[in-house]
């Protein structure tokens, strides 16, 4: 069991961050560089899972082409230190954007527009390396107490298909139900706009702290992606705006073709609109006030 003050090559384990069910993010510092670092660590009964090393490997891989965004989490290096895989990550804020909603989303409602435009430039940029995300959701977000915010997660990213891959290939079906778009649920050929589905959902989220769909079973919660009338955030909080709430649900259009383009085409519409009708206040006290470890038991089991 990986614990506090364990060495990994020259890095000192200082304190756990998140752990889910393959992997752990540890802060650690370089012994040798005396830098700090987030790890991301297999764990134990993952390390020798051909599968999950692969995993690994392919998101050092996709992040390595995406290293000069600055809305997106720079990983360093790929390794293997005291047979444990690992990679080596930017620190940054170790709250998501999941944890920060559940704890309260007056936290980041006053800072949105910053969060929004830095979350899509994120997309976006991945978008034009050639690469869909497909898991674009809350939890794939960190945000800092200043509202700056990176993408993460890369494991299940595939490069945009083109020419006879495009018309025969097809997906497999990976990601998160709740922010699946239809095509992703169908396995079919996904490229940009699936992610602009996903994103949608985020921001329906983001903007009502709840998420757009819900269902007692998985078939459940994958039929209303497939079939349900597209909700809107205003009946969730009457302070969305028109303009964005009309965004948000064209976004979340069942046929991709009906969605905005591209998340260019997305980032000239919301920077030409307001958020909300009354411009939120920042809290007395916010969420990004307590950390310096997880809070909530839930949260230690958030990959």
């Amino acid at each position: 069991m990986t614990k506090i003050r364990d060495f990994l090559g020259p890095y000192r384990l200082t304190r756990l961050i998140r752990a889910g069910r393959s992997c752990e993010v540890w802060e650690a510092i370089d012994s040798e560089k005396d830098e700090r670092y987030a790890l991301k660590i297999l764990r134990p009964k993952k390390r020798h899972d051909k599968a999950e090393l692969a995993s690994l490997k392919h998101e050092h891989a996709v992040a390595s082409t995406l290293a000069t965004s600055n809305r997106i989490i720079k990983i360093y290096d790929f390794k293997i230190e005291s047979d444990t895989p690992l990679l080596v990550m930017e620190l940054f804020s170790e709250l998501n954007m999941k944890q920060a909603l559940r704890r309260g989303p007056e936290s980041l409602a006053f800072m949105l527009d910053k969060i929004i435009e830095q979350a899509a430039e994120g997309i976006y940029f991945m978008h034009t390396k050639g690469w869909i995300h497909r898991d674009i959701k809350p939890d794939n977000f960190l945000v800092s107490r200043e509202g700056e915010t990176k993408l993460i997660d890369f494991q299940i990213a595939e490069k945009k298909r083109t020419g006879l891959s495009k018309l025969f290939g097809k997906s497999s079906i990976e990601g998160t139900r709740s922010y699946m778009s239809p095509e992703q649920i169908r396995g079919k050929n996904v490229d940009e706009r699936s992610d602009i589905y996903s994103f949608g959902c985020v921001l329906f989220e983001l903007v009502t702290a709840k998420a757009p769909y819900t269902g007692s079973t998985p078939n459940e919660l994958l039929t209303k992606h497939l079939k349900a009338n597209i909700p809107s955030p205003v009946v969730y909080n009457d302070n969305v705006s028109p303009d964005f709430a009309a965004l948000i649900r064209s976004m979340m259009a069942k046929s991709a073709d009906n969605r905005p383009a591209s998340m260019w085409e997305f980032l000239k519409d919301v920077r030409a609109m307001n958020i909300f009708k009354r411009t939120p206040r920042a809290p007395e006290i916010s969420v990004f006030d307590d950390i310096p470890s997880f809070k909530n038991p839930d949260d230690l089991f958030r990959s």
